[in-house]
């Protein structure tokens, strides 16, 4: 399954190079810079339910579940994503899949051996190919291949629309070798990566003219070289089919046939549930659920314990039942159906974790992990320092175990940019940037400018002579020290006022009141007639309470209030959705109170938090009920500054935080509420902005339209290939824009770009390596992009399949997977048909 913040068909695409000039660092300091070493470093193992191939059953079909249909199967093209990945994997010669460990290994299924055998004058390496090899119209793999998929990708001739050529623009010549089984590929010029070319190879009936390429192979593959070939596509269905290949030379596929299923991540459990796939990529909550199914089996039909109606207590129980067995015949039908719409609920769900009981839950590490991206272009973040002092306000072992820890994973932050833990190379360089220290972060934001006081701004359109300058000449306007002193004993004053009148409006509501139970909508309307008679009161009370509340919640909310979509002052500002997911505009603007009044209204509408229960991050901040203004002409107080937040020039120092608002997403929104705690303590607010996932990449992420942002990167095994471009430093349009290729922090260096240079071209892989561990140290320094962790992969996969599951590095060998052989052949197919 994608995740939201992958950046879709990304892996070695290329545009335009950038090596301008930028601040240097000396390669001497940072080279040394690490708090770990390679040799200790382990990766976690991959979860597959390994099994022998004589134990795993001829025959049957798998459902696998994928996001959406692949909109093309031409893997080098802009749109290709993991649906085409997944899928052509079991349909073209990879030559170099990844193992377990993350390291290129030699396919024997294709080739017999291929190693460089020239270094001078020029690179030559020659592939000698497995003589069965043949694509699955009968013709023999050959150089005829190599040659066509390199003109199609080499970026000479732009009538093939081709998103990547790394490494193809280096080579000079292909050629047929002492026979037909023998490639010899000539380099122009030294190529470290050369492993990572012709994989996939497509044949040359593909590559051999752009119509072919271009078109032709978005839709169907009518010619493959695997273990399975394409029977069909069904975009009525949201299938692709794939049929055992009879040309196959290799291990037999255990599987007659492989269907790729299109399922919305949100609608996993379900597909799980009632048989429409066998293999799914879920996340934490799905897998929760499946672990509860497995543990239940044996209550002897009791209720459940968890799901509709659960948290239910019997007062409440008994509550429902007497309102729908009243004498108020409107109260009771209203009753009468939400105790039937709960009924059912319950029903259903509990079928739905029986069927889950004959699925297990695979884990292992992603290759793949997530970072925080700063946007050094402009605002705050262009300032070095200001980007170290938010890296090095993160508890990056918190964040990973925010993550990692429920699922019973490592939970340790990730330690380089270009390599994850149990690749060769990997070694922890995070101590070229230093590790987390609030002292240090502070000392770096106030070297840059940034103060408590630097947020106050003077009194504006004022006359000379006028009562304001007059109050600023006593020390009494705002901004002044004495002003200052005599606003902090006031808010203590107001504060302490707003905790009697407070506690002593909680009491009240303690002793009249009824501890909440979750009820459904058609209940609530059912008590309705009996609480309108107390309504008023309460009411009274609460917007006393609420009135009461604003001083304190002021200190954090202080110079922030919401505006709805309407014409109020703000109104233009970008439109975010709120936490509850409609749309709305947060915008930041000067009202002292209006803070703390769209925190009264989140809070009388139990909306302080996506669990209702602590205020979230983005509520602490701007966040809040749309439509909360205050009166055009309200003064502007200062800014935050009483709970510390920074500020430099009348403006506080405050970053956009764009985070994807969807189901899915829940993890990252957990990760990005708690580093809006962590920069808070140093002096750095944050604006929360919650986006739908579909356009959160694109429309934010790659267009710069953000300050802080979390997305992740794949893993790969040519880091020098590419990595480049993702940390590429920008270089200016002729229209004044940046070309970033795939650096969307817009920060880079001009030796980061060389030792990316050198690396590609060093045939040496030790010497390769450490280059790369020094490109990593300038990384962590110039702070743009800040790895936290190694995303987490849980796959539910049918108990009885065999390997299978969360793959970690390695390729799947599709022609392994089957049922174990103590079902018969097909059962398990027919039986969920």
């Amino acid at each position: 399954m994608s995740h939201v913040g992958v950046p879709r068909g990304t892996v070695r695409k290329r545009r335009s190079l950038a090596l301008l000039t930028t601040g240097v660092l000396t390669i001497p300091v940072l080279a040394g810079c690490s708090s770990g070493s390679e040799e200790t470093s382990r990766g976690v193992p991959q979860d597959i339910a390994p099994a022998a191939r004589q134990a795993v059953s001829d025959g049957s079909t798998v459902n696998w579940a994928v996001d959406a249909l692949p909109a093309t199967f031409n893997t080098f093209q802009a749109d290709a994503d993991s649906a085409t990945t997944r899928i052509t994997g079991a349909l073209l010669p990879s030559l170099f899949p990844m193992d377990a460990s993350g390291q290129p290994k030699l396919n024997p299924d294709y080739l017999e051996s291929a190693k460089i055998i020239e270094r001078e004058p020029k690179q030559v390496v020659l592939y000698k190919l497995n003589q069965q090899a043949v694509w699955s119209d009968g013709r023999e793999i050959g150089a005829p291949d190599f040659v066509a998929q390199w003109r199609a990708l080499r970026g000479k001739d732009s009538a093939f629309w081709t998103a990547r050529n790394s490494g193809y623009e280096r080579i000079e010549k292909i050629d047929r070798g002492a026979d037909d089984l023998q490639v010899r590929v000539t380099f122009s010029k030294p190529y470290a990566d050369w492993r990572s070319l012709f994989s996939p190879l497509y044949p040359k009936e593909i590559t051999g003219s752009p119509d072919a390429f271009n078109d032709g192979a978005r839709t169907t593959l009518k010619n493959t070289a695997g273990p399975f070939v394409l029977r069909g596509v069904s975009k009525a269905k949201g299938t692709v089919t794939l049929a055992r290949n009879p040309r196959w030379w290799g291990d037999k596929a255990k599987l007659d046939t492989l269907v790729f299923r299109a399922v919305a991540a949100g609608d996993r459990t379900r597909a799980l549930a009632d048989g429409t796939v066998d293999v799914a990529d879920i996340d934490a909550s799905t897998a929760d659920r499946i672990t509860l199914a497995r543990r239940d089996r044996g209550n002897n039909g009791q209720p459940l314990a968890h799901g509709p109606g659960s948290e239910t207590t019997p007062a409440a129980a008994l509550r429902s039942w007497a309102l729908a067995h009243g004498s108020d015949e409107e109260a009771a039908e209203i009753a009468q159906a939400a105790r039937e719409k709960n009924r059912k609920a319950v029903v259903a769900y509990t079928a739905e974790q029986k069927a889950l009981r004959d699925f297990a839950v695979r884990k292992s590490l992603e290759p793949a992990y997530t970072q925080l991206a700063l946007n050094g272009e402009s605002g705050p973040l262009a300032d070095d320092r200001v980007r170290r002092a938010v890296a090095r306000a993160l508890d990056r072992e918190e964040l990973a175990r925010t993550v990692l820890g429920p699922l019973g994973l490592p939970a340790k932050p990730l330690g380089s940019h270009l390599a994850l833990a149990g690749q060769p190379g990997y070694k922890d360089g995070s101590g070229a940037l230093g590790d987390q220290n609030t002292k240090e972060a502070q000392a770096l934001l106030a070297d840059a400018g940034w103060t408590r006081g630097g947020a106050v701004q003077p009194p504006k359109d004022t006359k000379a002579g006028s009562e304001a300058e007059k109050k600023g000449a006593k020390g009494d306007a705002p901004g002044t020290e004495e002003g200052a002193e005599k606003e902090a004993a006031e808010g203590t004053k107001d504060d302490k006022e707003a905790k009697s009148e407070k506690a002593e409006s909680e009491k009240k509501a303690e002793q009249g009141g009824e501890k909440k139970t979750e009820r459904s909508g058609e209940e609530e309307k059912a008590e309705k007639k009996a609480e309108d008679s107390s309504g008023e009161d309460s009411t009274a009370e609460g917007e006393k309470a609420d009135r009461a509340a604003e001083d304190s919640a002021a200190s954090r909310d202080e110079g922030l209030y919401i505006v709805g979509e309407d014409n109020k002052p703000g109104a233009h500002a970008p439109a975010r959705a709120a936490t509850t997911g409609a749309s709305a505009v947060h915008v930041l603007a000067p009202s002292r109170t209006a803070a703390a009044q769209s925190a009264a209204l989140l809070r009388q509408a139990g909306a302080l938090g996506e669990d209702g229960g602590a205020v979230a991050a983005q509520d602490k901040q701007p966040g809040g009920a749309a439509g909360a203004y205050a009166p055009v002409g309200t003064a502007a107080p200062a800014p935050a500054a009483a709970k510390g937040q920074l500020g430099k020039d009348g403006k506080a120092l405050t970053l956009r935080f764009v985070l994807p608002s969807g189901p899915g997403s829940q993890s990252l929104r957990s990760v990005g509420d708690k580093i809006a705690v962590m920069l808070e303590k140093i002096g750095i607010g944050t604006e929360i902005i919650k986006v739908p996932d579909e356009s959160y990449f694109k429309d934010h992420v790659a267009s710069g339209a953000y300050d802080l942002a979390l997305y992740s990167w794949p893993a790969t095994a040519y880091p020098a290939t590419d990595g480049r471009p993702i940390y590429a430093k920008p270089e200016p349009a002729t229209d004044g824009s940046l070309l970033v290729e795939q650096n969307y922090t817009r920060v880079g260096t001009d030796h980061i770009d060389q030792l990316f240079d050198q690396a590609a071209a060093e045939l040496d892989e030790k010497a390769a390596r450490e280059l790369m561990k020094q490109a990593d140290a300038r990384i962590w320094a110039a702070a743009g992009s800040i790895p936290l962790f190694q995303r987490p992969q849980l796959v539910a996969v049918d108990k009885k399949l065999a390997n299978v599951g969360a793959f970690g590095f390695a390729a799947p060998r599709y022609q392994d997977i089957g049922f174990k052989n103590r079902q018969a052949a097909g059962s398990p197919a027919d039986r969920k048909k």
